[in-house]
């Protein structure tokens, strides 16, 4: 799919310049790009609602904060 973006002169530039570095083209540098960020981003969005499963689990476990902390605390070599 054809798609027409708008981007500042010098980021054009600059990723020209990678794009000849790195040998592929201008619209693989772009595809690249492109499914780098949404990859993060997709992994940003598991691990926010990760955190919102395990901070609404956690508080309906009483005990489990001191249990954690006492696992942390012990010293151990590994």
């Amino acid at each position: 799919m054809k798609v027409a973006v708008s981007i500042p002169d010098d980021v054009f530039a600059r990723a020209d310049e990678l794009a000849e570095r790195l040998g592929v083209s201008r619209s693989e540098l772009y595809r690249r790009a492109l499914d780098s960020m949404l990859e993060a981003t997709r992994a940003q969005t598991i691990t926010e609602r990760l955190d919102e499963v395990y901070a609404e689990n956690a508080s309906s476990a009483p005990g489990l904060e001191r249990v954690q902390a006492e696992i942390y605390e012990q010293d151990e070599e590994w």
